[in-house]
């Protein structure tokens, strides 16, 4: 049994509930009783579920986690009826492989979450997770990935309190597919929105772009590239948390997953009527990651991002924001690499190094399938 957790007294206790509630997990491999609501469920969720990700809501397995809203809105820094806004997300997480360098389906599935609560502004507090199993897949495997899931909640500071099991004949799916949904809320000063964005404003990228998309697409190993490339995958809460205290003014963020970095721009220039000029040669792109890109002919500005960011914020402001996020584990390789310009309106163009600019247009399609 695979249980990780700080408080001793928490960890005796939880296994005390694991023997309490059936005999312990002997199969090796999921099966269709595990899905079936009777013994073989109960003994899945306790032993691999609650075992390794349980906590004081989520081992009360009802129906739905019920927390306090006093103690989420002092922990978001705000008190109730302060003019606070609840922040709400959910995603489904269908990666192939599922275990890829520096990652895997579960940690992305609570990263990715987590991420779109806090670009939202918001500081984020519990997250449900629901798995769809293959029929098939190594108890060993899932017990891995809800680790990773556990390990990513304890160190963005977020609770898991409420989930759900299907499982599926073989065929059915590939291997584990993960939704989760997320909420947190956002503090009254906190104000974002494209409407915002103004002539002169700054574009923050919170750190290297394209890692995750590449470690994906290397991991499956359908090409003859060898190269020690990670994703990028992580919680970037704390960072946006710092970021909006330095900057109170910031205007708009986004995580530029799907799409990329050039996907995410674009939305932006269409939705706020601005122009978006990028500097060439300010992206932080790892080496490896643009050779990678350039043998396989891929613009890394269209490659996803699982732990990166971009914000936009007042050019009075800007250096502290990255001065701030640049403190933080994560946040080291953050720069300032554009800003947002009357012309060309609802457009998107890179300055190369050599001074002229080309247009960065939004691709039909996603150059790199089912890598988030």
């Amino acid at each position: 049994m695979m249980v990780r957790a700080a408080d001793e007294a928490e960890v005796l206790g939880r296994i005390e509930k694991v023997r309490a509630r059936g005999d312990k997990l002997k199969d090796d491999f999921v099966t269709l009783a595990h899905g079936a609501g009777g013994k073989a469920s109960a003994q899945l969720v306790d032993q691999v579920f609650v075992a390794e990700y349980g906590n004081d809501t989520l081992n009360e397995l009802t129906d739905a986690g019920v927390m306090n809203l006093t103690d989420l809105a002092q922990q978001a820094g705000c008190s109730l009826g302060a003019g606070e806004k609840l922040a709400f997300s959910t995603d489904s997480y269908v990666v192939n492989p599922i275990f890829f360098p520096g990652g895997s389906i579960g940690d992305l599935a609570v990263n990715g979450t987590i991420n779109d609560l806090s670009v939202s502004g918001a500081v984020p507090f519990g997250i449900s997770a629901a798995f769809v199993i293959e029929e098939g897949l190594e108890i060993e495997v899932l017990r891995r990935v809800v680790a990773d899931m556990h390990h990513a909640a304890d160190r963005a500071g977020v609770k898991i309190v409420t989930g759900d099991t299907k499982v599926v004949s073989k065929g059915a799916a590939d291997r584990l597919f993960i939704t989760t949904a997320g909420v947190g809320i956002v503090p009254p000063e906190v104000n974002l929105g494209a409407s915002l964005v103004t002539d002169g404003d700054a574009i923050i990228i919170s750190g290297p772009i394209a890692d995750h998309g590449m470690a994906v697409m290397l991991a499956r190993g359908d090409l003859a590239i060898a190269a020690p490339i990670e994703t990028d995958s992580r919680a970037v809460n704390h960072l946006t948390q710092a970021l909006l205290k330095a900057a109170p003014n910031t205007r708009w963020m986004r995580d530029a997953t799907r799409g990329g970095l050039a996907t995410v721009l674009n939305e932006l220039a269409r939705t706020s009527g601005k122009g978006v000029a990028v500097y060439e040669e300010k992206l932080v792109v790892h080496e490896m990651t643009r050779g990678a890109c350039d043998i396989l002919g891929i613009d890394p500005l269209y490659v996803a991002n699982e732990g990166m960011f971009v914000s936009i914020v007042p050019e009075s402001e800007a250096a502290a924001a990255l001065a701030a996020i640049q403190a933080l584990p994560g946040g080291e390789s953050s720069a300032i690499v554009g800003k947002i310009v009357p012309q060309p309106a609802s457009a998107v163009v890179m300055v190369t190094g050599f001074g002229g600019t080309r247009m960065v247009d939004t691709l039909v399609g996603d150059p790199l399938p089912r890598i988030c």
